[in-house]
């Protein structure tokens, strides 16, 4: 936690700021450990007037000891009954010793919180709004990170494994969601890392379906895509497949869809812009003749959060950092019908992908084949 309250205070000086009010909570986490997203956190650097670094945790009653347990490294500011009143008293300390420029996470303060905040703040600090200065520094995984995220995404894919082969047509999609969700909290998932998509069928036509009491039917596309949780950090997969024989349209997308996510992810190496990446896998899928069905990014980072940066998109031209850890997901949808993604995560590297995603990719549930 000390390397990177030390990061977060050099992108602080670069950009003449003297602290910084954390509210988000995965980066509340990020940087002290602390679990609860009833806190927030005030980060300082020394110099210009400060007597010293100072790494404050505002929290109440609730949570005095677990700051302590998990938050060593942080100063208690205790709230009561009026926090704002407190956090008045403290900002004002602290600009009696020179603070004066204080940055906050505009894309998660509310409008509400803002101006209370602002409301007890001395007139003098210029309450500046910032964007992903803690977003970047979780951008690049450390080897704690990275091992936790390989746990989750094992035991993804150990759940997968052990459901998948048993289920059967007649089954409700969620039916299936349940069945995976429960064997991985079994198995020592903390949550789910987002609602797990089941889609059979027509309903495998929407990116982002919701789970219904549809009945899975035979030989019809069936997308699944799922994540846990390990120790704060989550996991992401998607596979697409049968319950019973594949018809020649199934195979044909299903193999589009395979050799376009193959293809990305033998590109992938740090330096390589996010931008690069999808246009590798889209590329493939215009070629095959279904350019317009593939209407989503090709991937995103995975952390903390299930979605975070470096990005994979059209929209994303910066480079890919080593140690960041991304989705590589292309798909096919055609309404009506269904539709195809497979997805994996791997570790971006300075010579190519770590492929962190351990699940077989077959044309049906029957893992063997």
């Amino acid at each position: 936690m000390t390397d990177r309250l030390a990061r977060l205070r050099k992108t602080l000086a670069r950009k003449n700021l003297d602290g910084i009010v954390v509210t988000q909570p995965q980066n509340i986490r990020y940087l002290s450990g602390f679990t609860s997203p009833d806190a927030l956190l005030i980060i300082t650097q020394s110099g210009r007037g400060l007597a010293a670094d100072k790494a404050l945790l505002a929290t109440d009653f609730r949570y005095f000891e677990q700051v302590a347990d998990q938050s060593p490294h942080f100063e208690l500011l205790a709230l009561k009954d009026k926090p704002h009143e407190t956090l008045g008293a403290c900002w004002a300390e602290l600009h009696e010793q020179g603070l004066y420029r204080l940055a906050y996470e505009k894309t998660h303060l509310t409008v509400d919180r803002h101006k209370r905040f602002r409301q007890v703040l001395p007139r003098r600090v210029r309450f500046r709004g910032t964007e992903g200065l803690v977003e970047d520094l979780r951008m690049v995984k450390d080897d704690a990170e990275i091992d936790a995220i390989r746990r989750a995404v094992l035991l993804g894919d150990a759940a997968f494994m052990a459901v998948a082969p048993r289920l059967n047509p007649g089954m409700t999609e969620k039916a299936v969601a349940w069945q995976l969700e429960a064997w991985a909290r079994e198995h020592g998932a903390e949550r789910a890392s987002f609602e797990f998509i089941v889609a059979g069928g027509p309903n495998a036509a929407k990116p982002h379906a919701v789970q219904t009491d549809r009945p899975i039917q035979e030989g019809e596309p069936v997308t699944v895509d799922m994540g846990v949780v390990v120790d704060g950090y989550c996991s992401d997969m998607t596979r697409t497949f049968c319950l019973g024989e594949p018809d020649s349209k199934f195979r044909e997308i299903w193999h589009i869809v395979l050799e376009a996510q193959e293809k990305a992810t033998a590109g992938i190496r740090a330096g390589v812009t996010g931008q690069a990446i999808d246009t590798l896998a889209r590329d493939v899928i215009a070629q095959a003749g279904y350019g317009e069905n593939f209407g989503h990014g090709l991937g995103h980072g995975v952390g903390l959060a299930v979605h975070e940066a470096p990005g994979l998109s059209q929209r994303y031209p910066k480079p890919l950092p080593a140690g960041s850890v991304v989705t590589v997901e292309p798909g096919i949808y055609l309404t009506g019908w269904g539709g195809v993604r497979i997805e994996d995560m791997v570790v971006v590297r300075a010579n190519g992908a770590e492929v962190l995603t351990t699940t077989p990719k077959t044309l049906t549930n029957q893992l063997t084949k």
